[in-house]
């Protein structure tokens, strides 16, 4: 099937914008059945998520200082790297003390 160049305009921000033969092929091969409703710029804008905030903290263990991704919340204990590690391998394998 050929496709031509195709003239659209965005929902978000009304400007024109092209909807080239080639990425006609593109969303066909994929399966795409509909075409665009924004611009490049607007779908760009929407896909960017927000940076997460790293949280300087001290590990409840070892005492070192850390960050982690989060915002530590409910005054839980928050480990460092190591300190987790070790607590993560004590919850999945737990020891059989029964004989």
């Amino acid at each position: 099937m050929n496709f031509i160049d195709r003239d659209l305009k965005c929902v978000n921000c009304g400007v024109e914008f092209v909807f080239t033969a080639g990425e006609q092929e593109f969303f066909r091969a994929r399966g795409f059945t509909n075409t665009p409703k924004s611009c490049r710029e607007c779908r760009s804008k929407k896909n960017h998520r927000p940076m997460r905030a790293d949280s300087k903290v001290t590990c409840a263990d070892c005492g070192s200082a850390t960050t982690v991704p989060f915002t530590p919340r409910q005054h839980r204990p928050v480990y460092c790297r190591a300190c987790f590690s070790e607590h993560r391998s004590e919850v999945e394998s737990p020891v059989c003390t029964t004989i």
